[in-house]
């Protein structure tokens, strides 16, 4: 998570925090009010009055909680008072319910509309426009029949205006994220055609003149002929891959198939174009492959490639063995080499991922790699590849 969002996730506590303590306060200051003035308007004995107050002001505590609850016991109590409480005889006063009692059960009710459900917005704005209707003196029941349902159609507007606001952010978030991704998209097309241009271009012109180097030069051995077949069938082979990953960087992440990738079945393949190209390499291979996923597959040709390039980079000459174990649950890698008879060529024209992207590569399928050079010269590479990633 970034600085900014664990700033505003914090800020947003801190709201939320004193907006509860600040419904606690208002709550008390109510209850304060309804209780030592509930005599003046009421015939409530003193043991009842702190209880009948409570009823009155308390709820009030229930406003941004659950306004619908808060709003169901105010409007029980003020059905039920009445009832039970006469009004105190001339004092003046003609409404059956206290006046913090009306703020409170009018504030929840406004709090109702703005985020109760639909259906519970209904029942609660009838049953307090008859409540009203039922129980005001005089003809004040149909003033505040409409002024209750005003402030229920208030309470639903604003709360259409935050959900229209909510709606067009989300849009405004949603086409950011198409913009990135057109840009992403853009730029990966942009990277296709630099690589088309530059490498897969002197790819061709490799297969072309392994291709015709028989025809071309004079007395050209079988032998050479051979070699020359060799390069040509590798490089025709590489490029067909650039190819395909032209093709990944040219179209959309979700739509990518693998199949241009190569897997188990180009293994043995790697292994003869390996041992023609002139590395002294003998391999074992055992087990049954039909039980590696796609993805697997791939990571352990790839590491086999990798590995066998660092072998013929690095330790020239050196004879390279191959232990390949297709296990039931994972398949077990074992590339050694032993020290080089020649001197090792430049690193930096290899281009290749390295130990790091084999590591990698394992890492993304659940797998271990474990590389470490022996005392007799040589290096080690072994690897622990599950048969299908983990989930």
């Amino acid at each position: 998570m970034s600085g900014n969002n664990l700033v505003r996730d914090a800020t947003t506590r801190l709201r939320g925090h004193g907006l509860n303590v600040l419904i606690g306060l208002v709550t008390v200051i109510l209850y304060a009010v309804a209780w030592p003035t509930l005599h003046l308007t009421h015939q409530v004995s003193p043991p009842l009055q702190p209880i009948i107050a409570a009823l009155a002001a308390w709820p009030f505590i229930f406003v941004r909680a659950n306004p619908a609850l808060g709003w169901a016991i105010s409007a029980v109590s003020a059905l039920v008072i009445p009832w039970v409480f006469d009004l105190v005889p001339d004092s003046g006063y003609t409404y059956p319910w206290q006046v913090v009692h009306i703020i409170v059960i009018m504030t929840l009710l406004f709090a109702v509309s703005l985020v109760a459900a639909t259906p519970t917005v209904v029942v609660a704005w009838i049953s307090t426009v008859l409540l009203f209707l039922a129980d005001t003196p005089g003809d004040d029941g149909m003033g505040w029949a409409v002024g209750l349902s005003a402030l229920v159609a208030f309470g639903l507007l604003i709360r259409w205006l935050v959900l229209s606001r909510r709606q067009l952010a989300a849009e405004e978030q949603a086409n950011d994220l198409e913009r990135a991704r057109r840009a992403v998209l853009e730029e990966k097309a942009r990277i296709a055609r630099d690589l088309h241009d530059v490498v897969a271009h002197h790819m061709s012109m490799v297969v072309v003149q392994a291709q015709s180097a028989p025809y071309r030069l004079d007395s050209v051995s079988d032998e050479v002929k051979a070699e020359f077949e060799s390069i040509g069938a590798t490089a025709r082979e590489a490029l067909n891959e650039i190819r395909g990953l032209l093709g990944v960087l040219r179209s959309d992440a979700e739509s990518i198939e693998r199949a241009p990738q190569p897997g188990v079945d180009q293994i043995e393949e790697l292994l003869d174009n390996t041992r023609r190209a002139g590395i002294s390499l003998s391999w074992n291979v055992t087990g049954d492959p039909s039980s590696l996923s796609e993805i697997a597959g791939l990571t352990v040709y790839r590491i086999l490639q990798e590995s066998l390039s660092n072998a013929a980079r690095h330790c020239p000459g050196a004879p390279v063995t191959v232990s390949l174990d297709y296990g039931p649950s994972a398949t077990s890698i074992v590339v050694y080499n032993g020290p080089a008879a020649g001197p090792a060529r430049p690193s930096e024209s290899s281009g290749g991922s390295g130990i790091g992207g084999m590591r990698e590569r394992a890492a993304a399928v659940g797998g271990m790699l474990d590389v470490r050079a022996l005392g007799d010269g040589g290096f080690e590479v072994r690897a622990h590849i599950p048969s299908a990633p983990l989930a």
